[in-house]
């Protein structure tokens, strides 16, 4: 009896976006596409070379013309073999088309299902894998190119780079263990300490690039706080660059949460103008305020502003119980707007909070005068002081698995240091941190994590 797992069934799904236009595709996957093909098209198809096509339903009527593109396996996106047919693209001849493939063997593909099997035939790694549903989905140029990068495998080799020290580290390590009289000093022939210090650097490396690449993809939520008529609907305006929010002199104008997209240095953020924080018994008033600790709670990053008339060594006592009150994680700046009627330049100035050092701004929203300041600091207090040449696409997940495999080497150098070490449980720590990094490209990744992951593409990816 043949233990052989019988072959994927074959899958299609029209590849365009919805709605009509110009050219449609229709995708096929499978392990033989010829009676498909010879059902669609009447004739065989040359691999790898477009070419034009009448296609049939089953009574030999026309449902379209366009071309076909043929990949045998395993030269194919999937690593099957696949079909691609090129036509109009109406949504109708489209689902004529795609009930056709159905009719002949075919059955309708899961969300992500062509990239799922580009990844199990080893065409992609997960990194990659993923990196394509992010490149979809990039809302900036930066975006775009970062995953492209990602797409190209360059996460996945400086993963690989770390992967293969940690298994060099751990080959010398494990050989010790079979010599326990010699153990510690074979180590340290093999610069074990060393090789370990280089790993870590490389590790932390890594980790920042990977913060900054889910910054990227993910983006920034920036809220807006501060006392009544402070400016925040006018800085609002001057960040985005259009009249997105009503400015007035009466306070109490922001009811509601207001939000705009914006990119600054290739981050792509939601500026966020709130309700003004003050005691209130206009009951939709309060409604707004309660909408504002909301957008807090959910920040990535929080802009105080203060009216900078009203002080320039101290903040008010109101203004210094809304900074107290802000989460002691998120990151924040007090903006001291209206500098241009308080006569003062705009700067920055550090001052003591607690046991940190506190940016303080002057700017004016009216004249955008401090705008490039405010800007710059954002990003430095964000995290991502720009999204450069080298930055690739990551996710929360593969930060996760970075800061595992670096809990993990630190455990191992702390061993290592001892006066005597515990070499067996250094082992360990190294084999840990190799699983840890292993499952960001898929070597190591639990299926219910795969289907969650590929659940998310779109249909025909």
């Amino acid at each position: 009896m043949s233990t052989a797992e019988p072959p994927a069934a074959t899958i299609a799904a029209i590849a365009t976006p919805p709605g009509r236009g110009g050219i449609g595709i229709v995708r096929v996957s499978g392990a033989d596409l010829d009676g498909l093909i010879a059902g669609l098209a009447g004739a065989p198809l040359p691999p790898r070379k477009a070419t034009r096509v009448t296609l049939r339903d089953g009574a030999g009527e026309i449902l379209d013309t366009g071309l076909a593109l043929y990949f045998p396996a395993p030269s194919s996106y999937t690593g099957e073999a696949v079909l691609e047919l090129q036509g109009h693209g109406s949504p109708a001849v489209l689902r004529l088309v795609l009930a056709r493939c159905v009719e002949l063997g075919a059955r309708l593909a899961e969300p992500g299902e062509f990239t799922r099997r580009a990844f199990l035939n080893g065409k992609i790694d997960l990194a990659q894998a993923e990196a394509v549903a992010d490149l979809i989905e990039a809302s900036t140029a930066t975006a775009a190119r970062a995953a492209a990068r990602s797409l190209t495998g360059e996460f996945s080799r400086a993963v690989h780079a770390l992967v293969d020290g940690l298994t060099e580290l751990r080959m010398f390590t494990e050989a010790t263990l079979d010599f326990p009289d010699e153990d510690v000093e074979f180590l340290r022939a093999a610069d074990a300490s060393g090789r370990l210090a280089g790993l870590v650097a490389e590790l932390q490396a890594l980790r920042a690039r990977a913060r900054t690449g889910v910054r990227l993809r993910d983006g920034l939520t920036v809220v807006l706080v501060g006392q009544p008529n402070v400016g925040k609907s006018s800085l609002l305006n001057r960040l985005v660059r259009d009249d997105a929010a009503i400015v007035t002199a009466i306070a109490g104008t922001t009811r509601d949460a207001i939000e705009r997209p914006m990119e600054l240095g290739g981050i792509p953020l939601t500026i966020v103008d709130t309700a003004g924080l003050r005691d209130t018994a206009d009951e939709v008033e309060r409604h707004g305020i309660a909408r504002t600790w909301s957008a807090v709670a959910r920040a990535d990053l929080v802009l105080l502003l203060v009216d900078a008339r009203a002080g320039r060594d101290a903040l008010d006592p109101a203004d210094a119980a809304l900074l107290a009150r802000l989460p002691a994680d998120v990151p924040r700046l007090v903006v001291h707007n209206k500098a241009d009627l308080a006569r003062v330049a705009p700067r920055i100035d550090r001052r003591a909070d607690g046991s940190r050092s506190r940016p303080h701004l002057w700017m004016s929203a009216l004249t955008g005068d401090g705008l490039d300041l405010l800007e710059r600091e954002m990003r430095a207090l964000a995290g991502v002081e720009s999204a450069t040449e080298d930055t690739f696409l990551a996710r929360a997940r593969h930060v996760e698995a970075l800061d595992a495999a670096a809990l993990r080497l630190d455990a191992a150098a702390a061993q290592l240091a001892a006066r005597e070490p515990p070499l067996e449980l250094f082992a360990e720590e190294l084999r840990e941190a190799q699983l840890a990094l292993a499952a960001i490209t898929g070597e190591f990744t639990a299926d219910d994590l795969l289907g969650v992951i590929f659940s998310r593409f779109c249909i025909g990816k």
